[in-house]
């Protein structure tokens, strides 16, 4: 019995541990790894080139005569200008300068024109009056660094800039030294050269006539702009002074403007003419060291007042690409450009930055300092073009000066 019973316990021990055996705990199953994939290929983002700009069109107009030392030296800024101004492509328009006024004001008019032009102060005041130039007062602030009061005077309208200054202009007396050593200092001395035969080439005319009012002692204008020429006989003894020296020229065949003068004084057949450092470049080319420039004759009065012009570059209202026609203007007036016009065509400088070394520009700078006057930009001034061109009256139809001073008084005040 005894051994029935501990058989059956083993029996039941075995089936214990079996249970155990197959029950257990239960265990996390192992985590299984993701598969491998290949690591992903990095590349650069494409890069997008912009096509270059295209460069800024600039319409620009000059009135320098083809071949001329000025339209010499121009040509050579704006090739350069393409060089250094990538940005900006500049389309030049040659127009006489007979005609360049009157051609801009009817484009603009009509709403076309070009973006800037280079002329005289001649009518600035006029067609800023009429609206014909752009106002660059506040576009131009703070980029005339060098530039010396007079050409912005030169420049402006009551308060206001039209234009960007490029150079000085006035009528002087040129000689040419192996011929006239010494130049005459008065309109006597003149008067008393040409009436012993030497050939003085004379410009005639009311632009050039403008300077001996004073020099004789009258006045065209008062100070509030009123026509007083007939008031003393200043002005009737500078058009009788005009006169005789017209008839000496006339008997003598000699020329009686700056134009027709150019081929006797460059050739040696004339002495000396009177013109402004626009022709400079010329005379230069044609005499060399033997060009000299001095004050016009002084009268009895005092000094000849020419009037003093300024150079600069206008822009049209109508415009749409005035910033671009400014940048082109500032590179066309900044010292080495003036310089290059200095040496070249005899454009008296603006700029304070720029040496001068030449002797011709110095000697204007010093007739200009000698009597020149600020050429006026009132609308008064138009009396005088108006009543006061018409010397032929007195030169060739015999008119008394003082008959015609009188005359031409009474319809300025009309």
């Amino acid at each position: 019995m005894k051994t029935k019973l501990n058989l059956l316990f083993s029996l039941m021990l075995i089936a214990a541990f079996v249970l155990a055996a197959c029950g257990g705990t239960a265990t996390e199953a192992p985590a299984t790894e993701a598969p491998a994939t290949e690591a992903p290929v990095v590349t650069e983002a494409p890069v997008v080139t912009e096509a270059p700009a295209e460069p800024v069109e600039v319409t620009f107009w000059h009135a320098y005569g083809t071949g001329s030392a000025e339209e010499v030296a121009l040509t050579a800024l704006l090739e350069q200008a393409a060089v250094d101004m990538p940005n900006v492509k500049i389309n030049v328009l040659q127009v006489p300068f007979n005609d360049i006024f009157n051609k801009y004001r009817t484009d603009v008019a009509a709403g076309g024109g070009p973006d800037m032009f280079i002329a005289p102060n001649d009518s600035l005041g006029d067609d800023a009056r009429a609206g014909l130039i752009a106002d660059i007062t506040d576009l131009a602030a703070g980029k005339l660094e060098g530039v010396n009061q007079l050409g912005v005077d030169g420049m402006s309208l009551d308060g206001k800039l039209y234009g960007i200054p490029e150079s000085l202009k006035a009528v002087a007396f040129w000689y040419n030294k192996s011929l006239l050593p010494t130049p005459p200092a008065t309109t006597d001395e003149l008067k008393a050269l040409m009436e012993g035969g030497t050939e003085v080439a004379f410009s005639f005319g009311c632009y050039h006539h403008y300077c001996y009012f004073n020099a004789f002692g009258g006045d065209i204008f008062d100070d509030s702009w009123k026509v007083v020429a007939d008031q003393g006989t200043g002005v009737t003894d500078a058009v009788s002074y005009l006169n005789d020296l017209y008839q000496i020229a006339k008997t003598n065949s000699w020329p009686k403007n700056d134009s027709d003068g150019l081929a006797p004084f460059t050739e040696g057949k004339a002495v000396a003419i009177t013109n402004g450092n626009w022709a400079m470049g010329d005379y230069k080319k044609a005499l060399g060291d033997n060009l000299g420039v001095a004050p016009l004759p002084a009268g009895p009065a005092g000094p000849a007042a020419p009037m003093l012009g300024v150079d600069g570059f206008y822009f049209s209202p109508n415009s749409t690409n005035m910033e671009a026609a400014l940048e082109v203007a500032l590179y066309l007036t900044n010292a080495a450009s003036q310089t290059v016009m200095m040496n070249q065509a005899g454009h008296v400088p603006v700029r304070t930055d720029v040496t001068i070394t030449d002797p011709l520009i110095q000697g204007l700078v010093d007739a200009f300092n000698t009597g020149a006057t600020i050429r006026p930009q009132v609308a008064e001034l138009g009396k005088y073009w108006s009543n006061f061109c018409g010397t032929d009256q007195v030169f060739e139809a015999g008119t008394p000066p003082a008959d015609w001073v009188k005359a031409g008084t009474e319809a300025a005040n009309k």
